[in-house]
This record gives structure tokens, sequence and C-alpha cells, in this order.
């Protein structure tokens, strides 16, 4: 049977899906999952390339154990990232985490150069303190050297997928959103490149989506047991995911839902108005030139920090925060030792419905705390009063988030002067039937979930679209309805 992996790899586990059409449906068997985890390099927070290499292999070779043999793979990650690696593709740097502090003060010192108002007519990219171009822009200050030894730069899934074929391509959707592409060329911004001092060289070619980079290195077959194409999907992850919405009609809103939250539409041409940078909207790049015009909230994000602190696990592995163990002893029920599912949080919140202190869910103060549940409860403190249990605390960010959903809403429908009648759903948040039905009351709009493994469904129809087995965008989507 013609079969695709979809690997698909978040902020904090990865996971590879074979996927097959059979009687025009899409059926998926997920054959292999790991955790996904930053590591202190240098003294900043960074991905483990080796262990995410090897987890690719892995999970590959897993696949042909349980007896597929995949026509192609293709590999998805978050965006932003990125690694520096020389003319052989040796990294010279480390690939720093998005969440890590280094671009303190970065967004002023560029704002210096290129004023923000012209970077969003350019890219249309929404200013975020962990964007690309921040990024290099504090790796140019902290090692400048580095730039000597670079020959290409390479997003995260650009680094794995030249671990499997020896190739180094630069994927579209991913480049997009690092506020280094001209939104109406849909290229590299060569002018914004030079002014702020970083060599063109690095900036590979664009690759869209359905692109077959090669097949697999000898050495990467001698592992997994078989060979297969590696074929391009969008591989940002949110390009995968918007790719997956069964939309009924262009009057839905797409909300990718998981760590974060990217909450918008799918236009033909960015929007790069003075409304649209003042509501801080996001024109990312999608497969065939599509643009996903979104907004980015904090999402669940809020909740697994919860979870890991409850469970006793702080963010960054082996830190144990004062604040975080005094704010526990504040909640009237928590119980030490206890595993908390995220079943029995949504619970809880269900059972403290009657709790309404929101806060700013999209507030920079919740990106990287020390102690999420103490950051929320100062938040909400300040907004009435602090949760008392683990309940009200749950219930707080469910609410606040299907509020910052509901505000987004507003702000689009004044921007693009359309008016949006449904929501659909996708990742692994649309799984969540509280958030879904607070979302609902929150916007006043009809909710569809599903599929909760849209990265992977996106990812794997680019694949199967490649391989001829639906024709087009639109004939995958109606199998995905089905």
């Amino acid at each position: 049977m013609k079969c695709h992996i979809a690997i698909d790899i978040g902020a904090s586990s990865g996971r590879h899906i074979v996927g097959y059409v059979k009687e025009g449906k899409i059926t998926l068997e997920e054959v292999y999952r790991f955790e996904n985890s930053q590591i202190v390099r240098g003294g900043h927070e960074c991905w483990d390339l080796e262990a995410l290499s090897r987890h690719v292999l892995a999970g590959l070779k897993a696949a042909k154990d349980a007896g597929w043999t995949p026509e192609s793979v293709g590999i998805d990650t978050w965006g932003v990232d990125f690694v520096l690696v020389d003319e052989v593709g040796i990294p010279v740097s480390d690939a720093v985490a998005y969440r890590d502090g280094r671009t303190e003060g970065m967004p002023e010192y560029v704002d210096g150069i290129v004023p923000f108002e012209e970077l969003y007519a350019r890219t249309g990219i929404q200013k975020a303190v962990y964007n690309t171009i921040y990024q290099l822009c504090a790796l140019k200050r902290e090692d400048p050297a580095v730039f000597d030894k670079a020959s290409r730069l390479m997003f995260i899934p650009d680094y794995l997928h030249f671990v499997l074929t020896g190739k180094m391509v630069n994927e579209y959707t991913e480049a997009s959103t690092s506020s280094l592409l001209n939104a109406k060329t849909r290229t590299w911004d060569g002018e914004l490149i030079a002014r702020l001092g970083l060599p063109e060289r690095i900036f590979g070619e664009l690759s869209m989506p359905g692109t077959v980079v090669g097949n697999f290195t000898s050495a990467v077959r001698e592992v997994v047991g078989f060979d297969a194409k590696v074929v391009l999907p969008a591989s940002h992850d949110t390009g995968s995911a918007y790719l997956a919405v069964p939309a009924r009609d262009d009057k839905a809103v797409y909300l990718s839902s998981g760590t974060w939250s990217l909450i918008g539409v799918e236009n033909s041409e960015a929007i790069t108005t003075g409304a649209s940078l003042a509501a801080n909207f996001s024109n990312e790049g999608g497969a065939w030139y599509r643009f996903r015009y979104l907004k980015n909230i904090m999402g669940l994000w809020m909740i697994q920090s919860i979870r890991r602190e409850l469970n006793g696990v702080s963010y960054v592995e082996g830190k144990v925060a004062e604040e975080s163990a005094q704010a526990l002893k504040s909640l009237s029920d928590y119980e030490p030792g206890k595993k908390y599912s995220f079943a029995d949080l949504e619970m809880a919140a269900r059972g403290a419905s009657g709790y309404q202190v929101t806060v700013d869910a999209n507030a920079s103060r919740f990106l990287s705390p020390d102690s999420m549940i103490a950051e929320v409860m100062k938040a909400a403190a300040e907004d009435g009063k602090a949760p008392s249990s683990v309940g009200e605390l749950v219930q707080c960010v469910y609410k606040s988030l299907a509020e910052c959903y509901a505000g987004a809403i507003r702000l689009l429908q004044e921007i693009t002067g359309k008016t949006y009648t449904s929501i659909n759903i996708v990742g692994g948040g649309s799984k969540d039937l509280y958030l879904n039905a607070l979302t609902a009351d929150a916007t006043g709009l009809e909710v569809f979930a599903g599929p909760a493994e849209g990265t992977a469904v996106g990812n794997m129809i680019v694949q199967m679209i490649a391989a001829g087995e639906f024709k087009d965008l639109a004939e995958a989507r109606a199998a995905i309805a089905r």
C-alpha cells in the first residue's frame, strides 16, 4: 500500500505518523513518539539537534519494523529558530530556542535601523521578541565571528531534511516567519538584510512545499532499512495545520490550537496596513503562496506549564523556583505528589466555572516565567482576585484564552471588513471540549473541532498531492472532511 510519513515536531514532543488513502479517506497511524526538550549550552537555552536527528531516524526505523515502507517523508516544526552551518553542513552555531532571553533589547535595536512601520510594510510579520531577525542581530552582537564561518542559515526542519538527504534547502513557509522575507516578492529582502549588516550568502534560494529534495543518503538507508523521497511539506507547523482545516465556506476563522494558539484566515495577498500593524497581525507565507493572516496568542503553553509545576517539574530541567513553591502552597486543593493529567485540569476548571477573573493571556509576562502559576496568580490579583484553587487557576487561563480569541476575531473583522460565522479548531487543543465551549460562548460563533492531528495531516496532504493521490488542495480537504 502506498503510504507516507509525516514527522511533526513541536516544542515539547515529536511524532512519526504514517498516512495513506483508503476509499477516499485519509487514514493515520502513529508509529513513534518522543520528547523534545531544551538543553543549556553556552549560557543559552538550545535545541538538541543531535537528539532530534537520532529520533528522526529512530522513528523511521520503527515504521519499517512495523511493516511500513513509505514512498515519501516530510518534516515540520515550529518557526523562527535556526542553526548556522558551514559549507558541508556542520553546525557552527547553537540552535538557540526562541524562549531564550538573548533577544532582550533587540527589537529596539532593529527599530533604530529599520523603523518597525517600514519593517512591517516590507515583511508583514508581527513584532515578537523571538523573531529570527532579532535572534540573528543578537547573535551578531554576541559572536560576530560566527558569520565568517557560516555558509548557510538553516531553520530546524531545513536542517533535519539535510540530515536525511545531505542537501541544503530553505523551505518558504518556515522562512516566512523570520521577518526577513518581502511580502510582495515572497523572497528574501536583500536590502533589509544588507541594512542589518547580515551576510546575504547565508540566505539560500527558497523552495515551495511539494518540492522533492531528494532521496535518503546511503548512511540513512543503512540505519532505517529503506529508501524514500524527502518531500517538503509546509515545514512551519502552522502552515501545515492551516492546510488541514476542512472549512465549509470562506466565512470561517481558523484556530490552530496547541502550545501556541494561532487564530486567523487565509488570504491571497498580505495585509500590511496601519490598522493591521496596530493590531499586530502577521502575514505568514503558506503553501502555494497563500498567506496565513493570523495573530499569535500564548495558547496552551500556559496550561502545559501549570501542569508541569503541579507535577513537580519546572520549565528548566532541575530548576526549582521558590516562587513556584510558595504559589503551590496557596492553592487549597493542591495535592503534592499527585500526577495531574490534562483531563484532571479540565475537570477542575469546570468545577470552578463561577470564577470570572481573567488576565491578558497574550502578555509577554507569560512567555517564559520562572513560575507560570505564580505569574497567573499575580496578574489575576491585579485584575481582581487571585485564584485560590487549582480549578480557579485553570479556569482563569481557559476563560482568558477564550476572551483573547474573541478579541482577535473582532479585530480581524474590523481589518478585513468581513463577517465570520464559524471557527475551525485544529491541533491538539481541538480535543479540549471545555475550552471549545468557552470559545463558542465568548465569540458567539459556531465551533467545529478537528482534526486533532491537524499539523501531521497538513504535512501529509502535501506529500499526497506531490504523489498524485489528490489533484489539489480542495480535493485533499474534502478527504479530510470525510
